[in-house]
């Protein structure tokens, strides 16, 4: 098995008595070795949020994320979601660090995201906020979630889908402007100690878990976290703890115990407990996994072409520009030169597939001309780094103040399966028509890959256009039978593919003879490239 991370999502709220947050050490120091000796009331209240915590193997930047260990395909050749991401909740703390994370780290599981649960806590009001400032709300009573959101919302990550998520301030109690996108894994760690009080939140868990633990260790652990990370002070702790804290335990959580599938005593101190739920882990991520290339390989063969294939009129310009690409002998400025040109005649060629009205002008003679306008909300190029990316200024030349998008997509060198790395739409790209760039398409597992991305972020299939320089009869079949409504645009295709996947007689690596880099022994013509970032 190869590195891979798990979707954490977080729904137990900082206000609330997190009954499983045991580290396994259960002998932790007293009260007064936790508790500042200054008067914390005079320091400055930190201004922290729900925004997510990330773990290795992921690299985040001030403006993306990279996956570093690549999320394997989660679909079947037909393009659809082969099972529904199997959800574990409430998943407490006590459990994150052990045997867990190793065993989804040698699976190929999405993004290790946590998700704090304040976002979903419902919008408060102006008099709710003045209490809350007080510390005389109740955020520890179920009425205080907004339970419709949060199940749509582990509803959507369950089917694999893209999801937003709000985020929370904890100094004004409120909700940011900006909500956190989050898209979803084979495996979704869940946690909320609230989860068991709402029956349909309680139907989307397959595996729940109570942790037990405590009571002194529980208010230690809440001492030590209000005061030294949101720099509250020890009374107003004290003060909610025995109000709300303590009480809501009693009454709405402590009672759940009996839903839950596996109780676990001792929190994660109890290794016979997560030795069964790790095991338990280990197959249903057994079970999902596919390999995908290898039926792409074996599928739909001599079939005739689809009717959602257009390919650029083989002219004798089209021709001798292909000669020239396809010819080893060809310098790399002329490889680009001629590359750039067939990817502008390309791109031109799609974008007569968007669609257009009537629309009428006045020209300077003062005469009616009636002509075409684009009919749609937006246009979105999306590039599959790194060949795609060079067709990126030939839209650009073309498409003014045209949006663009990157999807890194490579093929695991040991299982041979394609595996999403990064990932970079723009915002509200469901509302476009997409243009997606892939410069060679052999198997179709790469722009498969890609595709299915951008069907979890809500774009209409009939709105994906695949454009490519290049396309084996394998690939164009595949795309075409799993997503039979994206329209596929092409200058040429070739009809074989070889055992390393290459395309015959093809065009070699596109990507290493535009840059000048050498390819490795088995590349194949859907392989993309590492980040230069």
């Amino acid at each position: 098995m190869h590195g891979g991370v798990v979707m954490m999502v977080t729904e137990s709220t900082g206000n609330s008595l997190c009954a499983g947050s045991h580290t396994g050490n259960s002998g932790e120091g007293s009260l007064d070795r936790l508790l500042p000796s200054i008067n914390t009331s005079l320091l400055p209240r930190k201004r922290t949020t729900s925004q997510c915590k990330s773990e290795p193997p992921l690299l985040w930047t001030s403006k993306r994320t990279i996956y570093t260990a690549g999320r394997p395909p989660w679909y079947n050749e037909h393009g659809t979601q082969s099972k529904e991401a199997f959800v574990i909740g409430p998943y407490i703390k006590a459990l994150r660090g052990g045997k867990i994370t190793i065993i989804v780290n040698h699976h190929h599981v999405s993004i290790l995201v946590s998700l704090y649960p304040q976002g979903f806590v419902e919008v408060l009001t102006a008099e709710q906020q003045l209490l809350a400032a007080n510390n005389d709300y109740n955020f520890d009573h179920p009425d205080a979630f907004d339970f419709s959101l949060l199940v749509h919302t582990l509803r959507k990550l369950k089917q694999g889908k893209s999801v937003k998520i709000p985020v929370y301030d904890f100094t004004t109690h409120g909700r940011q402007k900006e909500w956190k996108t989050v898209y979803g894994a084979s495996v979704i760690i869940f946690e909320g100690i609230m989860s068991f009080a709402d029956k349909e939140l309680l139907k989307l868990l397959d595996m729940k878990i109570f942790v037990d633990t405590d009571s002194d260790i529980r208010l230690v652990r809440r001492l030590r976290r209000d005061i030294t990370e949101r720099g509250r002070d020890i009374d107003g702790v004290i003060k909610q703890y025995n109000k709300f804290v303590k009480p809501a335990f009693e009454q709405y959580i402590e009672p759940t115990m009996r839903l839950a599938d596996i109780v676990v005593p001792r929190g994660g101190g109890n290794m016979v407990a997560i030795d069964l739920i790790v095991q338990h882990v280990h197959s249903q991520l057994e079970e999902r996994e596919l390999s995908v290339r290898a039926a792409l390989a074996s599928a739909h063969q001599a079939q005739p072409l689809p009717q959602t294939l257009s390919v650029v009129e083989s002219t004798p310009q089209v021709r001798g520009m292909h000669t020239i690409i396809r010819n080893k002998e060809t310098s790399r400025d002329e490889f680009i030169f001629y590359s750039k040109r067939l990817m502008r005649l390309l791109i031109e060629r799609a974008l007569s597939f968007l669609p257009s009205q009537v629309h009428i002008v006045q020209t300077p003679q003062g005469e009616d001309y009636e002509g075409r306008t684009f009919h749609g909300k937006g246009i979105t190029g999306v590039s599959i780094l790194r060949a795609g990316e060079t067709m990126e200024p030939a839209l650009r030349a073309v498409c003014k103040d045209v949006r663009i998008g990157k999807i890194l997509i490579q093929t695991n060198q040991d299982t041979g399966e394609p595996e999403l790395h990064y990932l970079r739409l723009p915002k509200d790209i469901s509302e476009d028509h997409v243009i997606l760039m892939d410069c060679t398409v052999s198997t179709g597992a790469a722009a498969m890959m890609a595709i299915r991305v951008l069907l979890d972020h809500d774009v209409q299939e009939d709105k994906i256009l695949l454009v490519s320089l290049l396309m084996a009869e394998m690939g164009v079949h595949s795309v075409a039978y799993a997503f039979p409504q994206v329209k596929i645009i092409t200058t040429a295709v070739d009809k074989k593919v070889n055992d390393l996947f290459h395309i015959i007689p093809g065009i070699g690596n596109f990507g290493d003879r535009y840059f000048g880099t050498d390819a490795p022994p088995d590349w194949s013509d859907d392989d993309m490239d590492e980040p230069s970032c």
